[in-house]
């Protein structure tokens, strides 16, 4: 990384500043964070694909360096304006967790603007948590409520980065301390009165006929249920769908095992060129 030589800068979008990194030449590559992370969890996938393509990494709303604006936005409506300033028309688009969400959103409002897709773990707009997920949430509003932020964040990481066949022990400590640093940031990034999320409409479950992008779906084996249910069905409903499973890694596929996930992305990346 410390050879890389990258653009970074603030965009001005939906009344917030957007914290944005570019590196390297050719076709572009926009990456979208998780939920529990920032654009600093592509750290390996910035430096590598830099190599071969354009490549733009941003830090959504309210994670890392992004402000929430004090109004109604949109998450997915901020890769429009990124791309534009950079006078990108159209890009291959990679989001994991909710930043597939993210991505998928982005692509059914703007498909125009999108070559490929990459979906890692995706979450998809208007399906329901599982009973697990739902448990979740409950204890991560609860800890938040009484201001543990420790416990929060230590919460995120057995779910999200453990997964629920491993434990802590288990699992890199290195992938886990970086999490735990983003996710703790994100906690405490504060939220104006007004901000509010616009979600996409009709929501994505429903409309994933529209989708008519290549498009590679990668979920790791020691995931939550729900994630792999969730990727075996777009894999299946999807026009132009492949599906990697990744063994031996849970959630985050990407900084778990980014050596492989490298290779099976950029595999991909070169057959669907623009």
């Amino acid at each position: 990384m410390a050879d890389l030589h990258s653009q970074t800068g603030f965009l001005q979008a939906q009344g917030a500043p957007l914290y944005y990194e570019v590196a390297g030449q050719g076709e572009p590559v926009l990456l979208i964070h998780a939920g529990v992370a920032d654009s600093r969890m592509w750290d390996e996938q910035f430096a590598a694909f830099a190599q071969h393509y354009r490549t733009i990494r941003y830090d959504q709303r309210g994670y890392g360096r992004s402000q929430y604006p004090a109004g109604p936005f949109a998450y997915h409506e901020d890769p429009v304006e990124l791309l534009k300033s950079l006078d990108i028309g159209k890009a291959h688009v990679v989001g994991i967790s909710f930043g597939g969400k993210v991505a998928l959103d982005f692509t059914l409002a703007h498909p125009e603007m999108v070559a490929s897709l990459v979906l890692v773990a995706p979450s998809v707009g208007g399906t329901q948590p599982s009973e697990l997920v739902q448990k979740f949430a409950e204890e991560e509003e609860a800890y938040l409520e009484r201001g543990d932020l420790d416990a929060a964040t230590e919460l995120n990481l057995r779910m999200w980065v453990d997964g629920p066949q491993r434990t802590p022990e288990q699992v890199d400590p290195l992938v886990r301390e970086r999490v735990r640093t983003m996710q703790y940031h994100a906690f405490t990034v504060p939220v104006p009165e007004g901000a509010e999320t616009l979600d996409l409409q009709p929501p994505a479950i429903t409309r994933l006929a529209e989708v008519q992008r290549p498009t590679l779906v990668i979920v790791g084996d020691y995931d939550i249920p729900k994630k792999l249910e969730l990727s075996q069905q777009l894999a299946e409903r999807l026009a132009d769908a492949q599906q990697v499973i990744i063994p031996g890694v849970a959630h985050m596929v990407s900084m778990e095992q980014p050596e492989q996930f490298n290779r099976v992305v950029l595999s991909f990346l070169n057959k669907v060129a623009i």
